[in-house]
């Protein structure tokens, strides 16, 4: 995703391919979730119990749906068992996904770092992007299998360790650290449904880039500073943001994970779209200032 932003790759004729990334994405999040909860420890237990009730802020449907999520009115081995299957399941929704996005690429093929679009002159998928991609996998496969064999608690937490039990609460409920992103956003408004939607929009918010960046004559990163610094510093806002979830809820943690939230929306909604015209107003501006001087 950060590759993809960094070059543009969310710009037409490539809005689709952007959207099935995105949907990718956010079904890969669900399924890492759905499979947070199987360990059934303690931390995965009340981690579920707090993001499943979520859901009963809905207006009108919200307790008919985290009940039917449950099959109960609390987690229990009903609940488990129906994660399980939903985490079966979605990783074959994924597949299908995945194959649909790659479909798109080849519609249009790949971005390049110059960020002209070439018609003739194209490097083909197979075999040299398929070597590559082998390459990335069999290297993550290889990483994955060092940290299952030799260091397997690396990244667990020792809480989690504890078989679940609803009489007892951690002192501090974190998810694993690839959510901490999303814990961040979520309690960084103490209303429960003002949560949920801050964290539906904050994934929402990516899926609009192609239709907010309409006014962008440049695409690559190359030739815009502005964009390069505008990148760099989103980035730095999302790491710190991931860094302030794992961190307990008190001050002044808590109004940081508020101002990071905020950078977040503000860099994506307000002045991501206006980046062209300030690009085009630079350009024009030095295009003036260097003509006077000659």
């Amino acid at each position: 995703m950060g590759r993809g932003l960094y070059s543009c790759s969310f710009l037409y004729p490539r809005q689709l391919l952007w959207i099935s990334g995105m949907i990718i994405f956010v079904l890969m999040v669900i399924t890492a979730f759905f499979g947070y909860i199987l360990p059934w420890g303690q931390m995965s237990f009340w981690g579920g119990m707090v993001i499943t009730s979520l859901l009963s802020s809905i207006p009108l449907i919200g307790n008919s749906i985290v009940h039917l999520l449950w099959g109960g009115y609390s987690l229990s081995d009903v609940t488990l068992h129906r994660f399980y299957s939903l985490h079966f399941a979605l990783s074959f929704v994924m597949l299908i996904f995945v194959i649909l996005h790659i479909l798109l690429l080849h519609e249009n093929g790949s971005t390049n770092p110059s960020g002209v679009m070439i018609i003739f002159d194209k490097i083909p998928f197979t075999p040299f992007y398929v070597l590559k991609d082998m390459l990335t996998i069999t290297l993550t496969l290889i990483l994955l299998f060092i940290i299952a064999v030799w260091i397997p608690d690396l990244l667990g937490h020792p809480v989690n360790y504890v078989i679940a039990n609803f009489s007892i609460t951690p002192e501090h409920i974190v998810p694993e650290w690839y959510f901490w992103f999303f814990y961040a956003v979520l309690r960084s408004v103490p209303h429960k449904l003002g949560g949920l939607l801050l964290l539906i929009s904050s994934l929402g918010v990516l899926f609009l880039l192609p239709f907010l960046a309409k006014n962008f004559k440049i695409r690559s990163t190359k030739f815009r500073p502005w964009f390069k610094i505008w990148f760099w510093f989103l980035l730095a806002v999302c790491f710190l943001m991931g860094w302030v979830g794992n961190i307990p809820v008190q001050e002044p943690y808590l109004n940081l994970s508020q101002i990071l939230t905020l950078d977040y929306f503000f860099l994506l909604v307000g002045i991501f779209p206006c980046l062209g015209k300030i690009e085009s107003f630079v350009y024009r501006a030095n295009v003036l200032i260097f003509s006077n001087k000659l």
